[in-house]
């Protein structure tokens, strides 16, 4: 029998760029967040302590946080990678860069 080989179409899923997309702004939004925060608590310990320097750690502690989200933003991708890494449906396509 004259059996043909069919590669597989691979596409991208119908809203995937929107998805990738809310993804990427909730980070940059919660960078933001992490650093207004830090802030705000400096300013407010400023005000209740008086020490100036004190402004400055809470904008330490508001990069920090803004670093350790992009730290767990990365931890979960990581996670969704080997995930689809290890699903069935994609066994078959592993090292094709070889």
């Amino acid at each position: 029998m004259n059996e043909k080989k069919l590669e597989p179409i691979t596409r991208e899923p119908k809203y995937g760029k929107v998805v990738s997309a809310i993804s990427g702004l909730s980070l940059g939004v919660s960078m933001v967040i992490a650093v207004l925060l830090g802030v705000g608590l400096g300013i407010w310990l400023k005000s209740l302590t008086g020490w100036g320097w004190i402004l400055w750690l809470g904008v330490l502690w508001g990069v920090g946080g803004a670093i350790y989200n992009v730290y767990l933003a990365y931890k979960k991708q990581q996670k969704a990678m080997e995930d689809l890494q290890n699903d069935p449906k994609y066994k078959e396509y592993k090292e094709l860069d070889s």
